[in-house]
């Protein structure tokens, strides 16, 4: 008999970790939002035995729901080598860091913002490849629902986290969107495109639109006439462009339709 569980989750991680658990466990019921704490009450009540999985919930859990859990506790992926990159966006800040490798921590929920105990790290190496963060929240996202699926019947003592090396990440805004080529290296600019990639998105304006920059490229030299010279003398070439409001498209043939 599959183990039943209870998982909480919203956005790429969660629908990435919820492909793999599903077919391992029974997921009963999916919380997406505050108000369905009162259905998890309710189904734990019911099933004490019931696991609880979380990635990416966005909701505060507060001490009643989390101690129905006890003594395991609800288990959270969480995408960082934890205690760094703590908060609402680990990959997007690693990224904008300039990471070129990326983790995943599984720890167990308690009040204090992802200051859990750790029962499994990893981290993921991509060498000189920058991979899309799509690529980054479903390589995590499997890793830490695979090991979920090995030990989740039988968790190994977890380790406490050492706060004084914990590091915090920013909720993303719109106000992140517009890049400066101005005040900003083209490395700083090409981590924003991808690190903003879906949401808030890179946006500039070209030949009076209003676009969202898809994905670009560095170079030393103006190579294309859809480019942004850079605060360090570089270039920030554009691949593929959003005018608003209409579809993306590679750089030649936004040019072609609107290039002057």
């Amino acid at each position: 008999m599959k183990t039943k569980i209870i998982f909480f989750g919203n956005g790429p991680l969660a629908d990435c970790s919820k492909a793999v658990l599903a077919n391992h466990f029974d997921i009963i019921f999916h919380a997406h939002k505050k108000e369905d704490l009162e259905t998890v009450k309710t189904l734990k009540a019911e099933n004490p035995s019931l696991k609880g999985v979380l990635a990416s919930f966005g909701v505060i859990i507060k001490k009643d729901v989390l101690d129905l859990f006890e003594p395991e506790g609800i288990l959270n992926i969480h995408p960082s080598l934890l205690p760094k990159y703590r908060g609402s966006s680990p990959i997007e800040t690693a990224i904008l860091n300039g990471d070129k490798n990326f983790s995943v921590s599984i720890m167990k929920l308690v009040k204090a913002m992802d200051a859990g105990p750790i029962f499994f790290q990893k981290t993921v190496e991509f060498g000189e490849k920058s991979p899309e963060k799509d690529e980054i929240y479903q390589i995590l996202a499997e890793t830490g629902a695979n090991w979920l699926v090995e030990n989740l019947e039988n968790l190994p003592e977890p380790t406490a986290q050492d706060d004084t090396k914990a590091t915090f990440t920013a909720k993303l805004d719109k106000s992140m969107s517009v890049l400066k080529p101005e005040i900003k290296s083209a490395e700083e600019l090409q981590n924003e495109v991808r690190a903003f990639k879906g949401f808030p998105k890179s946006k500039h304006d070209f030949f009076g639109l209003d676009c969202i920059v898809q994905k670009a490229h560095i170079s030393d030299t103006k190579d294309s006439k859809l480019s942004l010279k850079c605060a360090d003398e570089k270039y920030l070439i554009i691949d593929e462009i959003q005018p608003a409001g209409r579809k993306i498209m590679d750089a030649k043939s936004f040019l072609n339709g609107y290039g002057k």
